[in-house]
């Protein structure tokens, strides 16, 4: 046998063995999952229902948060550890960074056991587990709303934090049960983001979806007040508006009929407080703030990244340009609008427009209240937008330095949600699709100026997908149903 052909063949098992530790690893995450509500992550990555392939390739992302290299060998070491704590409430924990500090400190410890025990010591206790699960009612079944549904129905595991109960649509077809299939068709396959990984099923007689195991109500109705909700078997539910008809206190309130508590609308509210997660959700007093909105997409995703930026530096003054993906309220052909150039048809135009996204930070960091302006250009690409910070900052700086801080804040501290570090110089907005993040930076792209005081930032964010996940996280903090995280 030739040489070639004897390393070919080493590499091929090494693979392979690689291959059955991912898949007994994959086996735990999914046991930790349904017996005990624990949620394993890689790198903040959600690593459950993924290919042995991918879990793997996951793995390499290691070498930009550990100077050790991390495998799936040692995930699944930590993994079992994990599954032998009993009393362990419910959780999320990142493996990626347990490995990384599992390697920097184990000689500080006699076993992967004791350094498990020690560093989710937090989480450990019957006293923790308790969580009473909200009902979520999905208003509109648009983009944002669908993938809402992904999201939520993807996690809802015991079904101990956000529970899908209802979908309320104004009908569109005589027959409800055709219009069931089209609704349930246009769920399972997305343009943008694929296939649905689940089965989703209609009941015309019940007038439901069943959705992985979730029979969700859909209830059709022509306005708010037209629904008691207390019939359908929902209580002290919140309902996610995401149609945009619908944008200040009063108008939104009407939402607040029986079985509802809460109501979030997925765009700028007015009269309402404005909300990034991870910036300013502790400003939303629970049993007074019944009505409020989860911000724009956009400023989701510059929000995090000037507070990093500002609580450093202090910024005297911006203006953010986004080059934004189209939107559904742009016409496909030229037609008539309301708005200025909005009517040209989005598939062949780049279409300057306003943004309310600049002025709408001041309301999650104050003290950037009139020190930022803002622009948009909508192009034709249909999802995945691309935000550019132009900065005059109060101390000088450099382009090393600034990555290094944001690389630290999407590490650790209270924005690891909301930040995604990228290294990749070919990095494009396809690559941002399907980020759980709301903010992917460009590090490679970064600009400084020669006094250090003028910057330039690159931010991409998957203006769907990863700004629902921002939606779904308020979802669940304001329902006070998140789990305990360690990442």
């Amino acid at each position: 046998m030739s040489l070639l052909k004897t390393r070919n063949e080493a590499t091929l098992n090494q693979w392979h063995e690689q291959e059955k530790i991912a898949l007994e690893l994959l086996r735990i995450v999914g046991e930790l999952r349904f017996d005990s509500s624990v949620e394993l992550l890689l790198f903040r990555k959600d690593i459950y229902d993924t290919r042995p392939s991918e879990l793997i390739n996951h793995h390499l992302v290691g070498k930009h948060y550990s100077t050790h290299p991390i495998d799936v060998a040692l995930s699944l070491q930590l993994a079992k550890a994990i599954a032998s704590i009993k009393e362990l409430a419910p959780s999320r924990i990142d493996l990626g960074k347990l490995a990384a500090q599992w390697l920097e400190t184990k000689s500080q410890y006699t076993s992967i056991n004791d350094f498990v025990i020690d560093k989710l010591n937090d989480h450990i206790g019957f006293d923790k587990k308790v969580i009473t699960p909200k009902d979520i009612v999905l208003y509109g079944f648009g983009r944002i709303g669908r993938l809402a549904a992904r999201r939520i129905v993807a996690q809802t595991g015991q079904g101990q934090q956000l529970r899908l109960k209802a979908i309320v649509l104004r009908p569109k077809l005589s027959d409800t049960t055709e219009e069931l299939k089209k609704r349930a068709s246009l769920l399972r396959v997305d343009s943008v983001h694929g296939v649905f990984p689940g089965v989703v099923e209609v009941d015309g007689d019940n007038c439901e979806l069943i959705i992985n195991g979730n029979r969700v109500k859909v209830i059709f109705a022509s306005r708010p007040t037209d629904i008691d909700y207390t019939k359908y078997g929902i209580k002290d539910a919140m309902i996610i508006d995401n149609t945009g008809v619908w944008r200040d206190k009063a108008a939104l309130s009407q939402h607040l009929q029986p079985g509802i508590s809460h109501v979030m609308l997925t765009a700028p509210g007015k009269d309402i407080k404005n909300i990034v997660h991870g910036i300013n959700q502790k400003e939303l007093i629970f049993n007074e703030d019944r009505v409020f909105s989860a911000a724009s997409c956009t400023t989701n995703a510059i929000t995090p990244i000037l507070k990093v930026i500002n609580d450093t530096y202090g910024i005297e003054k911006g203006h953010i340009e986004t080059i934004h993906a189209y939107t559904n309220d742009q016409n496909l052909i030229d037609n008539f609008h309301k708005k200025p150039r909005r009517g040209r048809g989005a598939p062949i135009n780049m279409v300057l427009t306003s943004t309310g996204a600049a002025k709408a930070v001041s309301k999650a960091i104050p003290e950037l209240e009139g020190k930022l302006t803002g622009n948009a250009v909508r192009i034709p690409t249909p999802n995945v937008s691309l935000a550019i910070l132009n900065l005059t900052l109060g101390t000088s700086t450099d382009v090393d330095t600034v990555n290094r801080l944001i690389k630290d804040a999407s590490l650790f501290g209270k924005l690891v949600e909301q930040i995604h570090y990228s290294e990749d110089k070919e990095y494009v907005s396809s690559d941002a699709v399907g980020t759980t993040s709301t903010s992917v930076f460009d590090a490679p792209s970064t600009l400084v100026s020669q006094d250090g005081k003028s910057i330039t930032l690159y931010v991409w964010y998957d203006n769907e997908f990863g700004y629902t996940c921002q939606v779904v996280r308020l979802a669940k903090y304001v329902s006070q149903v998140r789990r305990l995280r360690y990442y």
